[in-house]
């Protein structure tokens, strides 16, 4: 009799891991240079520039920039070239609507140990900017906080959402730093914020943040007056 061998089938579609092309990489490049206060509001970005430093082609930044485009972070305007976007009044409270989503629950829903340090580290190294008298640095602190609370949710489709919003803040902040403490103000709440995460009393953390975005509103609204995006 013949033995038959058995059939061996392929699977019909296989996981695919999705790899970020070399595009998305320069913009998120570009996010993170906007989120840390590199790139200033109304900048101009030039594609030879960024191309060379970068080590990637010209196309590739083109590519970039229209990612960036689409988050409105930046802006093209024909036959001048492309600029970092100045985001005003019309802008904020949907980024702060965005900010209370993901913020607040990232913080009732808690964190790894691990995560939890992140946020304390964070709020350490504002402490030392502060004591250096480092503005911006404090500022990039602040950044990471906030970052640091979003990624508490162990999400990396929530971390890329908060990649954005975190270089929307900063465009916002630039101008609201003319008050040459303005980060300073925020210290003692991330301080409480962090406090009660690392008790455990994660819905006290999030009405802390929930009343600490408010007021982070409040004043955005006042800094930046009437107006939408240039």
């Amino acid at each position: 009799m013949a033995t038959t061998e058995p059939t061996v089938r392929s699977a019909p579609g296989r996981l695919r891991v999705a790899v970020p092309s070399v595009a998305e990489r320069v913009a998120s490049e570009l996010r993170l240079q906007l989120a840390e206060g590199a790139l200033l509001p109304g900048a101009r970005l030039t594609e030879s520039t960024i191309a060379e430093d970068l080590g990637v082609s010209r196309n590739t930044v083109r590519e970039a920039f229209a990612e960036l485009a689409s988050e409105r972070l930046v802006v093209r305007h024909p036959n001048r070239g492309v600029f970092v976007a100045s985001l005003g009044a019309g802008d904020i409270h949907d980024v702060y609507t965005v900010r209370r989503a993901i913020e607040v629950s990232s913080l009732r829903a808690g964190g790894t140990p691990e995560g939890v340090a992140a946020v304390r580290a964070a709020v350490e190294e504002g402490r030392r900017a502060a004591a250096a008298g480092d503005e911006e640095a404090l500022g990039t602190a602040n950044q990471h906080f906030h970052g640091a609370i979003v990624a508490l949710a162990g999400s990396r489709r929530l971390n890329s959402m908060m990649a954005q919003v975190l270089a929307e803040m900063r465009l916002f902040f630039h101008k609201a730093t003319v008050d040459a403490h303005f980060y300073q103000h925020y210290l003692r709440d991330n301080e409480e914020i962090c406090e009660a995460l690392e008790a455990g009393e994660l819905d006290r953390a999030a009405d802390l943040m929930l009343a600490y975005l408010d007021r982070s509103e409040d004043k955005m609204a006042d800094v930046h007056g009437e107006g939408g995006l240039e």
